[in-house]
């Protein structure tokens, strides 16, 4: 049934479990979970249930970075024009609008440029340095790109312009002629490597105020644009990030900027909101003004104090938005048609389709589509100015930059991490790089990662969901503990569990996608709503009346002002 891999964590040891529930008086999946996370201690746990400021590191620890911050204060001593240039998804948009509020009531003489999708391509451009000059701009603040633009800054630097380049993508072996500031760098011993783009021009604030004594509130009212970056752009949600997006969140549902404030009503959610709410409705919607006409917009929306204006924006990208949905499904049903016509595709360990008219805006998106249908790496290309360009997305463990890297003779440009990546090559070296392109994976994709995996947490029946003096029709003591590990993401992922030997009580179909149940175990005095997105398919056989192991987060659902516990189901399979 399942064609998914489970895979459930080994469990610790008896004796670490009662040390730490009685350190901290707690349940033993909940100790159990806090271990998994190698919270041991008292210490440990208050820090991750409540985060402090005073556990961010020191900016000036950055490689650059205090270098930085003296070219910037130059630059306002002498009056020059600095520009800020970022990429047009989530984290530049994000990274621009938090360095132009954060400078702007310090220093006019700001202004910001989004590169163009389809003329300019990612990462610096030509365009932009040319109108840097053009309009005297004599110092440009790189946000989320750069890192291996080492070309484009050499032409720069011609023109007698200053690059200060905040990035989080890996490096190349030789590094651009200007200030760089990257945890990934070989030569960086910046405490905490996986900062998003954002936050490593959060940073560069966060030197920049301590060394001129700003006020550092100031900074606290731009967090939640810091956590939208992490959540988007799926960095670990861990050490620093973890600390930032606490805060940042925090920042969101106490005091929404107009902008979030507006998507959150458009989209008919309500506050307060999850991480996991920001990444699901408002990324996709910054995003979507980047895919289908200019990341600018989501700047000028993120910027504005202007109510009226920040409406008008919010109503333009929401189009925005459902055209990227309807452009998404469509190019997926083509690029599936033609996966079902290539009739060697049972043979290949990857997927790379291309034609020549998809939107370019929505690939990365489709490439995400198609793994979930056949899982393995994926490139989607299309063609956008004379080239093929396009985004790769990766599956488990395997590391989808690298084999870029392998295929570099091949690519006029590329750059990404180790599960997504952004390439450009020439028409004509189409076939080459895909006959490369699966060499490489067919060499390096271990067998165990040709199949999904399904990390489960820990084993729960349903009777451990409730005391046996809780009130059945409210949420589970449980479910409010779990809820104090937000926010979620890689590194501190929603705990999954497994529940065994499962039996429907009733099933219906919702939308024709989504499977609604009610279910319990034999000999349990606990029945439970649960609802499984995308898995229309399993109906028949869970209304079989046969038994099924389930594994599921625990989730709440509102309905007429009332609240109770509902598991959103990831995967069934039968128990024989």
């Amino acid at each position: 049934m399942s064609s998914k891999r489970w895979l459930v964590k080994t469990s610790h040891n008896e004796e670490e479990i009662n040390e730490l529930r009685s350190a901290l008086k707690i349940d033993p999946i909940v100790a159990e979970l806090l271990l998994q996370r190698n919270i041991d201690s008292f210490e440990a746990a208050e820090l991750f249930f409540r985060p402090q400021w005073s556990q961010l590191h020191d900016p000036l620890l950055m490689k650059d970075l205090p270098a930085a911050v003296d070219r910037i204060n130059t630059a306002i001593s002498k009056g020059e024009k600095i520009l800020l240039f970022g990429d047009y998804d989530v984290d530049g948009t994000t990274a621009v609008t938090l360095l132009h509020t954060l400078l702007k009531p310090h220093y006019a003489a700001i202004d910001f440029y989004i590169p163009d999708r389809y003329t300019e391509g990612y990462g610096i451009s030509i365009q932009g340095i040319d109108f840097a000059k053009e309009n005297n701009f004599s110092v440009i603040i790189a946000l989320d790109c750069g890192v291996r633009s080492i070309e484009h800054i050499a032409y720069a630097k011609e023109l007698g312009i200053d690059f200060i380049v905040c990035d989080h993508h890996q490096p190349g072996d030789v590094l651009p002629d200007c200030l760089v500031l990257d945890p990934k760098r070989e030569d960086c011993t910046y405490p905490y490597k996986e900062l998003s783009g954002c936050g490593v021009g959060f940073k560069l604030m966060q030197g920049l105020f301590l060394e001129n004594q700003w006020n550092e509130n100031e900074l606290q009212d731009c967090l939640d644009l810091l956590a939208l970056s992490i959540g988007a752009d799926i960095v670990p949600v861990t050490g620093e990030n973890r600390v930032l997006a606490y805060f940042g969140m925090l920042q969101l549902n106490a005091k929404p900027r107009f902008a979030f404030q507006y998507m959150i009503e458009t989209a008919k959610r309500i506050f307060p909101l999850t991480l996991t709410d920001v990444v699901f409705t408002i990324a996709p919607r910054i995003n979507a003004a980047g895919r289908i006409r200019s990341g600018k917009y989501a700047v000028e929306l993120m910027i504005s104090a202007d109510k009226e204006e920040i409406k008008n924006l919010v109503a333009e990208i929401e189009e925005d938005n459902l055209l990227r949905r309807e452009l998404d499904k469509e190019i997926t049903e083509e690029a599936l048609a033609m996966i079902d016509n290539d009739v060697h595709f049972l043979d290949k360990k990857s997927t790379v389709v291309f034609k020549n008219d998809w939107h370019k805006g929505v690939v990365g998106i489709v490439a995400s589509r198609l793994i979930e249908k056949h899982y393995r790496p994926t490139i989607v290309l299309t063609e956008s100015n004379g080239k093929a360009t396009g985004s790769a997305r990766s599956v488990n463990n395997f590391d989808l930059y690298n084999s870029l890297v392998e295929c570099e003779h091949l690519l006029d440009q590329f750059g990404g991490h180790t599960h997504a990546a952004g390439l450009t090559l020439s028409l004509d070296n189409i076939d080459a790089f895909v006959q490369q392109f699966e060499t490489v994976v067919a060499k390096n994709l271990n067998k165990e990662d040709q199949t999904a995996e399904q990390v489960i947490d820990a084993e729960l029946s349903l009777d451990e969901l409730y005391l046996s003096d809780q009130n059945r029709t409210q949420l589970p003591r449980i479910k409010r503990i779990l809820d104090q590990f937000e926010p979620f993401g890689p590194g501190n992922m929603k705990p999954v569990f497994m529940a065994k030997n499962v039996y429907a009580i009733e099933t219906r179909l919702l939308k024709d996608a989504h499977l609604k149940l009610r279910m319990t175990q034999p000999n349990s005095t606990v029945a439970v709503d649960g609802i499984g997105f995308n898995l229309a398919d399993k109906q028949e056989f869970v209304a079989s009346g046969l038994p099924f192991d389930i594994t599921f987060t625990l989730e709440s659902n509102t309905w007429k002002d009332k609240t109770t516990l509902q598991l959103n189901i990831k995967d069934i399979r039968s128990t024989i």
